[in-house]
């Protein structure tokens, strides 16, 4: 997140939570901490705030009524009765714990602090943010003694990674809040219970996450289902990739119709490439307009992932950046091996 110089860490309280299955405790505080030192303060923040991408919204959600999601209805008590801080904090650490059932759940510190000053677009407004710590790191404490220096070794928390966190901004309440997220443990589909069972959130319907998701779909069909239904080499696929990349950098917005004409080409490609958009919605739980505005953020996440390169062996790489036409592939009997034949007019 940018300019968090500005926000103010108005609250924070710690519960720790373990995971009840090993019969690990959970442990409430009754009041907030006592933090009297501005730098401790400004640390963290930044260590609250610095992973998440406002970009990347999500919003609270729930099958059949959004007042029956727990973590939203605690959430939006802080924000109607601030007073409420600390019982509805507590209240947040039992959910929790009672979701931190899975095998692989590690134990750690819950914190639920209050934000005022957070920037959003044009605004700022108050946010509240859940933050779990499951990560120590061992450090080395060095001691002044009247004979020279000590040394000792303590575990603490590493304040360059957050391992999770929630950050629910005080816009859009009817609709379930705009809500950032961080997980960066346990990622497998099996231990999500941070997004999945305890905070139970969607990604809202905005450009950022059509963009993001359409992207996504692009990198899936050219590498699995282009190569599967049709004889394509794969310079072919990595010129589609460069195509695909070139679309969304180039417009300001997509139109399923013209990706066709201008990327796809083929009539057979484009009803294929249709087909597979309603079969990856399905299979994601996610919708991606024919028509949306193109998010540059969204676009420089997923860069990094349309790398246009030929791997041979593990010998060489190529890198295409375009002109498919002057890259010919054959096979030389005489060696038995397939061989790529380059054409260019300098070197650099």
């Amino acid at each position: 997140m940018t300019g968090i110089d500005s926000v103010v860490l108005e609250s924070v309280i710690v519960h720790k939570v373990g995971n009840p299955t090993r019969s690990e405790q959970l442990i409430l505080s009754s009041e907030a901490l006592t933090i009297d030192d501005h730098f401790v303060t400004g640390l963290l923040t930044k260590y609250f705030l610095t992973p998440f991408n406002e970009a990347e919204q999500y919003q609270f959600s729930h099958l059949s009524d959004l007042s029956l999601n727990e973590v939203y209805t605690y959430v939006q008590t802080i924000f109607n009765e601030p007073a409420s801080f600390v019982e509805q904090s507590k209240l947040l650490a039992n959910f929790l714990y009672a979701k931190s059932t899975h095998v692989k759940v590690k134990d750690g510190e819950l914190y639920v602090a209050k934000f005022t000053n957070l920037p959003f677009g044009t605004e700022f407004i108050s946010g509240i943010g859940l933050f779990k710590s499951e990560t120590k790191e061992t450090f080395l404490q060095l001691k002044t003694k009247q004979e020279g220096w000590g040394i000792s070794a303590e575990d603490g928390i590493a304040i360059n990674k957050l391992d999770k966190g929630c950050l629910i901004y005080n816009k859009d309440g009817a609709d379930g809040y705009v809500v950032c997220m961080v997980d960066n443990t346990n990622k497998q589909q099996d231990t999500q219970y941070w997004v999945n069972d305890f905070l139970q959130i969607a990604r809202r319907a905005n450009s950022y996450h059509y963009t993001d998701a359409a992207l996504g779909m692009c990198k899936l069909f050219i590498s699995n289902e282009y190569q599967d239904k049709f004889e394509v080499t794969k310079t072919d696929q990595v010129d589609l990739l460069h195509r695909s990349m070139e679309y969304f950098t180039s417009h300001e917005s997509f139109n399923l119709q013209d990706f066709g004409k201008e990327v796809l080409h083929h009539p057979e490609l484009i009803e294929s490439f249709t087909q597979y958009k309603s079969q990856y919605e399905v299979a994601k739980q996610v919708v991606i307009e024919d028509e949306f505005s193109i998010h540059v953020a969204a676009v420089k996440k997923q860069q990094r992932f349309f790398k246009a390169v030929v791997k041979l062996d593990k010998n060489f790489h190529i890198y295409i950046h375009g002109r498919k036409d002057l890259v010919e592939k054959g096979y030389d009997e005489k060696s038995g091996k397939q061989f790529y034949k380059l054409y260019f007019d300098e070197e650099s």
